[in-house]
């Protein structure tokens, strides 16, 4: 559950377990994006989904370090 006492316009210091989980999201996401640039055409479709795995990354970190 979200933990509604911190403010998300503040800074959140991240665990060592939440670095590692943020470490393993990152390297997944980095995995994606090679998969991605490497067999979908470029254009605005292959854009929006490069955009949508930043915006999974970001609220995936967000999770991570908020739902501790």
């Amino acid at each position: 559950m979200f933990d509604t006492a911190k403010n998300p316009f503040e800074y959140q210091k991240p665990s060592d377990q939440n670095i590692y989980n943020i470490t393993n999201v990152r390297d997944a996401c980095k995995q994606l994006h090679e998969v991605l640039q490497a067999n979908v055409p470029q254009g605005y479709y292959l854009d929006l989904a490069i955009t949508k795995l930043e915006e999974t990354s970001m609220w995936a970190n967000k999770a991570i370090v908020f739902d501790d």
